[in-house]
């Protein structure tokens, strides 16, 4: 696979050089933690051996680390010799809230209807349409409005367990990848081979420490299989969970006087998908139609939950698509060798190529391996 070339001026947004950011890089010797201040790299490995443990001390001093020098100037690559761009967490948990948009909560309802085949999706989805319209957009759940919407469905038999969490008091919190598994920007994702119905999710993603702060954001793609998700809820594991199905930003910008949550809720983030065949297919989820504000889905994600080492959590999606690909009804599915490029001008941009799970580069380093290597460089 020949690397997407990464530019920081590009891949990072319109102020990049104005921004905070963490991230990790391999240089040859393991995975370190690099601080961008400004434009400029800061080996951080010295002040704390991995990226949570840098978030937990709230030491982003650039004096405090060794200085690499502009980060356009590192060579930063995706596979081969040079600065290797690795996924921005560590030791982080990983974790999804799901149909945290009205547009995404009807299709997954689609997706249980249909049980999962693609061909009777558009016929669940027309009959979903003509009752449900768009009240499901102004509903604010767990309100009194949302439970009268729920009990009129009830009646109409049209209750599903994806419209409880969509409308209701309790949001869908899951735990997307094992620590260490998600990729980085450039990197392959995986959809399992086994698969025939299933889609990117751009989604932006929080960065939130031990006491539930949130201190940063960066783009991401939950990659989701919507025939095994459809055909059963119970393998929502399996269908978000595989080898390479995880990506992140390279880099998670922090939140200062120039960028905060606000900026999050006002996002827009785009989609882009091409194929190889000439296919292409575009969307656009803005955070201002989100369900649940960030801040209510991290108090969610805490509940009575401990997360010693902080978690990163992916907020949701409203792309859904329904566009044809191939057959008329049939909507969009992945090949192999789809561009996905997911993008919002204050985050800059994510790319990654389609393979197949079992295709994809395996995941082999580990916790075990981690604190190895970080023991063997004298870093712990």
């Amino acid at each position: 696979m020949a690397d997407f070339t990464f530019d920081p001026a590009d891949a990072l947004g319109s102020d990049w050089e104005q921004a905070t950011f963490v991230g990790r890089l391999d240089a040859g010797d393991g995975p370190t933690p690099i601080l961008v201040k400004h434009g400029r790299a800061y080996d951080m490995s010295r002040v704390a051996p991995t990226v949570a443990d840098l978030i937990e001390s709230g030491s982003f001093d650039p004096a405090a680390g060794r200085d690499l020098g502009p980060l356009a100037d590192l060579g930063l690559v995706v596979t081969g010799d040079g600065p290797r761009l690795l996924s921005p967490i560590d030791l982080q948990c990983v974790k999804a809230a799901g149909v945290t948009f009205a547009v995404s909560a009807l299709e997954r309802v689609i997706e249980e209807r249909a049980r999962g085949d693609a061909d009777a999706a558009a016929g669940v989805r027309a009959r979903l349409e003509q009752r449900i319209g768009g009240s499901i957009r102004s509903v604010v759940p767990g309100s009194p409005e949302a439970a009268a919407l729920k009990a009129a469905l009830i009646e109409d038999d049209m209750w599903s367990q994806y419209l409880e969490v969509a409308i209701g008091p309790d949001a869908e919190v899951f735990t997307k990848a094992p620590c260490l598994s998600t990729v980085g920007w450039g990197a392959e994702i995986g959809i399992r081979s086994d698969s025939t119905w299933n889609n990117p999710e751009p989604e932006v993603v929080l960065l939130v420490d031990s006491r539930g702060k949130i201190v940063g954001a960066a783009l991401g793609n939950d990659v989701n299989l919507r025939d095994f998700e459809g055909r059963s809820a119970l393998l929502l594991g399996k269908a978000k969970d595989n080898n390479a199905s995880c990506s992140l930003h390279a880099f998670v910008r922090l939140f200062d006087g120039h960028f905060t949550l606000d900026d999050i809720r006002d996002a827009v983030v785009s989609l882009r998908i091409e194929g190889p065949e000439g296919y292409a297919l575009e969307g656009a989820s803005s955070m201002r139609e989100i369900s649940r504000d960030p801040e209510a889905l991290v108090t969610q994600t805490m509940s009575q939950h401990q997360y010693p080492d902080g978690f990163v959590l992916f907020t949701g999606t409203m792309f859904a698509p329904t566009q044809d690909r191939d057959d008329p009804g049939r909507g969009f599915t992945h090949k192999v060798g789809d561009t996905v490029r997911i993008a919002t001008p204050r985050l800059g941009y994510l790319i990654n190529r389609v393979t197949t799970s079992a295709d994809a580069a395996p995941w082999t380093f580990g916790l075990g391996a981690l604190m190895r290597n970080l023991a063997g460089r004298g870093l712990l």
